[in-house]
């Protein structure tokens, strides 16, 4: 078996074509075998008739030999020979040749056969041959003398069959070439071609030299495989040309807390910082590295989160003890802020719509609400932040908790790029953080098969919510 494509094309292609071949050629040659065969019955038969004409008129002995003899001068070099049918069943041979072949049997005349009818067939002659022989009937069975003139000729039917066979085979195979070639090479054209082009275009993939869609040409399978293959690339191209922003963002980010670390460290260590100079300097270098930190913590979490709902482990959630659980961790960084963190609606647990309680990661959700939280405070600045859980449209069983701050709302556009990472169109509501506090949010509630949601609020103020079913989807 070949093992390219090309090979096995042109061999699933030709060995079909050479069977037909041979299946035509065999059936042509039983069929003019046939043909022949006939043909020389009735060129016997037709002499048969011409001679009993001429036995019937020879009445007397003298003519009848005379008869005869004209009989095998014509036949003569012919290879036909011609007998007498006795009526015992036995022959006359009229051609003296030697080494002439009789008939291995006697030829059965029916009884009520006339006088002219010719029975041809074919019968094995006493020289091993088959032969075939036309008998024309000279007198009805019951009447005495020769009963049918016979005529035979060794049978050479197959022979001929397969000459005219041999004259007809190049024609065939002309026929077959100009028929079948250019299938072959429309079939592999239409499949080789596309699969070739894949097969180049997936080993520029690696290079990131850049794709162009390639054609959806050939069969529908051909043309299915390119267009996702199509797709493929197309993803592949958008991921890298996502992965360059992310890491130009992290080398901006990185940038800052570094220059800031190196410049304290530097008047550290050179003296020029001293006193209460060097306390804030220390304290600035810590506060740089806890960012740091924060920075690469949560870039992890990000590519985890990439992996979808397999790391979540669900539990039972109320959404009113959730609401009320992360207020209280925030409530002193909102007094130190001057900000009124409160919770919106029945906060106590088993009091209000059993429709808030859902199945969710019990950790993730504490980061939800942190990042949520966090950010509505950093905007906030000196106002209000509400807290609130609702139900979604009962077809849907949906919980939604959304975060609300009276801060000065997202700019114009903002809030549909709030989630991307490292975006921060507003400095105010990014708080000095990395820009990944939102894309971390949308990471964890997609892995939940849910969805989240950033708007401006009237008069004023931004508010952030995210939609969870209330048993997560299955990835």
């Amino acid at each position: 078996m070949p093992r390219n494509l090309t090979g096995r094309i042109v061999l699933v292609v030709v060995l079909p074509l050479i069977a037909a071949w041979l299946a035509m050629a065999l059936a042509l040659t039983v069929i003019l075998a046939t043909l022949h065969a006939d043909a020389t019955k009735s060129s016997l038969a037709d002499i048969g008739q011409t001679l009993i004409v001429r036995f019937r008129n020879a009445a007397l002995d003298r003519e009848l030999r005379a008869v005869v003899a004209e009989v095998r001068e014509g036949v003569a070099g012919s290879g036909i020979e011609v007998y007498l049918l006795r009526a015992d069943g036995t022959y006359t041979e009229l051609d003296e040749a030697p080494g002439s072949a009789i008939p291995g049997g006697p030829i059965a005349i029916p009884a009520n056969a006339v006088r002219g009818q010719t029975l041809s067939g074919a019968m094995e002659f006493s020289d091993g041959n088959q032969h075939l022989y036309a008998a024309t009937v000279l007198r009805p069975s019951n009447g005495a003398g020769p009963q049918a003139i016979v005529l035979s000729l060794q049978d050479r039917s197959r022979g001929q069959a397969i000459g005219d066979m041999l004259r007809a085979l190049p024609l065939m195979v002309v026929v077959g070439i100009l028929v079948g070639l250019p299938l072959t090479l429309l079939l592999v054209r239409s499949v080789g071609g596309p699969l070739r082009r894949l097969a180049d275009a997936t080993a520029d993939l690696p290079t990131g030299s850049g794709h162009r869609p390639l054609p959806l040409e050939g069969p529908g399978e051909i043309r299915e495989l390119t267009s996702r293959f199509n797709a493929m690339a197309e993803e592949l191209e958008t991921a890298r040309a996502r992965e360059a922003a992310l890491l130009a963002d992290l080398r901006h980010d990185l940038r800052t807390p570094l220059t800031v670390i190196a410049g304290y460290a530097s008047a550290l260590s050179d003296g020029t910082a001293t006193g209460d100079d060097a306390v804030r300097a220390a304290q600035t270098i810590t506060e740089e590295s806890a960012r740091l930190e924060r920075l690469v913590d949560e870039l992890g979490a990000v590519e985890r989160l990439r992996r979808g709902a397999e790391g979540l482990r669900p539990e039972p959630i109320d959404a009113r003890e959730l609401l009320t659980s992360s207020a209280q961790r925030f409530r002193a960084a909102a007094a130190a802020a001057g900000i009124n963190l409160e919770v919106i609606g029945a906060t106590d647990p088993g009091s209000a719509d059993p429709g808030l309680e859902f199945v969710a990661d019990r950790g993730a959700l504490d980061r939800i609400m942190a990042n949520l939280i966090s950010n509505a405070l950093a905007a906030a600045a000196g106002g209000h932040v509400w807290l609130s859980a609702t139900t979604g449209p009962t077809a849907t069983r949906t919980v939604i908790l959304a975060v609300t701050d009276d801060g000065p709302g997202f700019p114009p556009g903002a809030a549909a790029r709030a989630f991307e990472r490292f975006y921060r169109a507003d400095p105010a509501r990014a708080g000095g953080g990395s820009g990944l506090g939102l894309a971390i949010v949308r990471e964890f509630v997609a892995a939940h098969g849910g969805t989240a949601h950033a708007e401006n609020v009237a008069p004023r103020g931004a508010r952030v919510s995210v939609v969870l079913p209330r048993i997560p989807l299955a990835r």
